[in-house]
């Protein structure tokens, strides 16, 4: 049916999936499917996510931790296959009743602490290990400015942009070219503030690049739904060397390994356990 033509009705109802590759999984209500407990792993920190933007920001977040010297940062990353509907175990909703990945409990505290939603991750392990985060009240405010702008943003481009572009069952030029336009503002928005200072949030590199780069570094690096020609992703000069300056950390090039299977299996690991287990990976890719 064309969108010029449907009429909503006066109440909608649920009575047939969406279309598209994620209809098997998108519904209208909450909670679980079935029972299935979570495996657990042998480090304090258990993390249960997917190698998407999100899941990434996550796992580049603990990598950065490992490479400053914090031990206590080791983590297991188990695999949440969500196109088989993992997120909607019992054990998976009640890391998270949200049934979004990522989902990180931290079983080395008296009682294990839940902790969900990528931005809140990414400021708990902040807060715990001390790092990543500024000490001046005045910095801190300015960084935590950009962590909930993407929070809040990125939406657009995976649920907006991305969605209607590159997974929409049909192509419509009202909605892509609707969040093809904030996309692009966005890009603009980073690009301004980067032309001023080499991070997003001031001097240092924090959890607002961190929180960043895996969705707006894919895009301009040309990662992203193959946009980039679409995008015109050239035009944004100061983004893109951030993204560049951030992508050849090597902590950031064992974060985006992880939970991440290609097709032929030559990139990446499905699961994470040991520091060990993302040598391979790495290797493989470089050559």
């Amino acid at each position: 049916m064309s969108d010029a033509t449907y009429t909503p009705p006066k109440v909608w109802t649920w009575e047939q999936p969406s279309g598209g590759q994620f209809a098997n999984i998108n519904r209208p209500i909450s909670g679980a499917t079935h029972d299935k407990d979570l495996p657990v792993g042998k480090h304090p920190l258990q993390l249960y996510s997917l190698g998407t933007p999100n899941g990434v920001k996550v796992t580049i977040m603990l990598e950065e931790l490992l490479a400053r010297g914090h031990q206590g940062a080791e983590y297991d990353a188990w695999l949440i296959k969500i196109g088989e509907g993992d997120q909607f175990s019992s054990g998976f909703v009640a890391a998270n009743p949200n049934s979004k990945i990522p989902a990180l409990v931290d079983r080395g505290t008296d009682k294990p602490v839940r902790v969900f939603e990528s931005g809140s991750i990414l400021l708990y392990l902040a807060e715990k290990f001390g790092e990543f985060l500024p000490e001046d009240p005045a910095a801190r405010t300015e960084m935590l400015n950009w962590l909930f702008w993407q929070m809040g943003s990125a939406p657009y481009v995976g649920g907006g942009f991305g969605h209607f572009y590159a997974y929409a069952p049909e192509k419509y030029q009202y909605p892509i070219d609707r969040f093809t336009m904030e996309t692009k503002r966005q890009m603009d928005v980073l690009d301004k503030a980067l032309g001023e200072r080499p991070y997003i949030a001031g001097e240092d590199y924090t959890i607002a690049d961190i929180a960043i780069f895996p969705w707006y570094g894919g895009l301009v690096l040309g990662r992203a739904y193959s946009a980039g020609e679409f995008l015109a992703v050239h035009e944004y000069k100061n983004l893109l060397a951030w993204a560049e300056k951030i992508d050849a950390r090597p902590a950031v090039m064992r974060g985006r390994k992880v939970n991440r299977v290609t097709e032929d299996k030559s990139e990446g690991v499905a699961e994470r356990h040991d520091a060990s287990d993302l040598d391979p990976a790495i290797d493989t890719a470089a050559q």
